[in-house]
């Protein structure tokens, strides 16, 4: 920047929920924009963020706000106030810091210019702000669940029934039982209880098109996680309370990651559990329900005869083995991934968990096989001349891995051992994801 040009400003402007108007953030940037004419800035970039909480600094405008600043892109940063950019004491000392070493100033309308005072004590007031805002909200949920009503959320087979009171105001979190959803319920207890598991229950409702809940990564298709779920947690159809009429609420609270922003449950003592029976809720008996829990004990106890319990290791650090490709190999007739279905091969998931109503690839491949070959390729595309073209790279896998799928399938020619057998049709997509196909 010259001696006489203008100081170039960039403005940032964020508000936190869903329930707060856009127009916030059209407020805001007039607010700044005024500022910054009043003293001779010119506006050069606008970074807002909508709906995003500033306890986070995972957002996108934030991000790319103090990219351009490391870029040089502008002199000064604008805002409303210094909770608009974070309300975290790390994330917030953090960006003062960082613009400090890039000769950046940070002014708010209404602190100013930012300085080590304001970081420290305005970090501090955001933090508790984030901290009582929590504990208020967490006092009314308690309270509309000891008087029966729902504090979040509605599970499967009930719907919000919204009336007008006298006053002109509408009631909230009262439900209701949807009924032909709640014949899905009973017959996914009736027939767990009689011995079907949890998959074969899953692939009969998705061969009917009966449809499952609506949220959730699955929505649409019924899995067997949607109907045995966690009996700690109480999630899934079968260990849901709420069926034989009973509201447990704060069996979990929620922490979130600092490094990833994320949140992850937790499970709370039994005695800080609320439990509230709710007479018109119920849609299965108290008879059904312990013969359904019955078997899920039985069932852990075939698991686990010994009763270990690794107290050790917290749930949130449990972790399934991650491989070369884990998550990157996608079935070619569904798109769904492809995960070990035992030690050593790699199947469709949705044919496995959700039935042949989903997906028909039966079409397993070895783990080393498959890893093998994709490093294979790498190696040949990445080290091959430049002078290369498509037709050519497109040969690069070998013959013998372009066979039909019977050999995928371990029906290769008589004399061959299994162990020969690790071939499969396997292409490379250009979104780094083998697809395995059948043919």
């Amino acid at each position: 920047m010259t001696p006489d040009a203008p100081v170039r400003a960039a403005i940032y402007a964020r508000y936190s929920s869903d329930l707060q108007s856009a127009a916030s953030i059209t407020d805001q940037v007039r607010v700044c924009r005024s500022l910054c004419a009043d003293r001779g800035w010119r506006v050069v970039e606008v970074f807002t963020d909508e709906a995003m909480s500033g306890a986070s600094h995972l957002r996108p405008g934030f991000q790319t706000m103090q990219q351009a600043a490391m870029n040089g892109q502008f002199d000064i940063i604008v805002a409303e106030a210094l909770d608009r950019l974070s309300r975290d004491q790390e994330h917030i000392a953090a960006l003062h810091k960082r613009m400090s070493f890039l000769d950046v100033s940070v002014v708010t309308k209404a602190e100013g210019e930012i300085n080590e005072m304001h970081i420290g004590l305005g970090g501090t007031i955001s933090a508790l702000f984030l901290k009582q805002l929590a504990q208020k909200t967490h006092r009314g949920l308690e309270g509309r669940v000891r008087d029966g009503k729902s504090a979040g959320g509605i599970s499967y087979a009930y719907r919000a029934v919204r009336a007008l009171r006298t006053n002109g105001t509408v009631t909230t979190g009262e439900r209701e039982i949807v009924e032909n959803e709640a014949a899905t319920v009973r017959r996914i207890f009736e027939g767990y209880a009689a011995g079907l598991s949890a998959r074969a229950l899953a692939a009969a409702l998705n061969a009917e098109g009966i449809c499952s809940p609506a949220n959730g990564k699955n929505a649409g298709t019924w899995g067997p996680s949607t109907i045995s779920g966690n009996w700690k947690r109480g999630t899934g159809i079968l260990n849901n309370e709420a069926y034989i009429g009973l509201l447990v609420w704060n069996r979990q609270r929620f922490v979130k990651d600092p490094a990833t922003g994320k949140r992850q449950a937790r499970l709370n003592p039994p005695e800080k559990w609320v439990n509230r029976q709710v007479e018109h809720l119920p849609i299965i008996d108290d008879d059904l329900w312990q013969r359904v829990k019955d078997r899920q004990g039985a069932i852990r106890e075939e698991m686990n005869p010994a009763g270990v319990q690794d107290g050790g290791l917290r749930p949130e650090r449990a972790r399934r083995p991650t491989y070369l490709l884990s998550g990157l190999i996608k079935c070619g007739c569904c798109g769904a991934t492809y995960t070990l279905i035992n030690k050593t091969r790699y199947g469709c998931s949705a044919v496995r968990n959700k039935g042949t109503a989903i997906c028909t690839n039966r079409a397993t491949i070895y783990r080393d096989s498959v890893e093998e070959r994709v490093l294979a390729c790498l190696r040949e595309n990445l080290l091959h001349p430049p002078s290369s073209t498509p037709s050519s790279r497109n040969t690069a896998w070998p013959e013998t891995q372009q066979k039909p799928t019977r050999r995928l399938r371990g029906q290769g020619p008589s004399g061959s051992s299994p162990r020969s057998r690790r071939r499969s049709p396997v292409s490379s997509r250009r979104s780094r994801t083998a697809c395995i196909t059948p043919r």
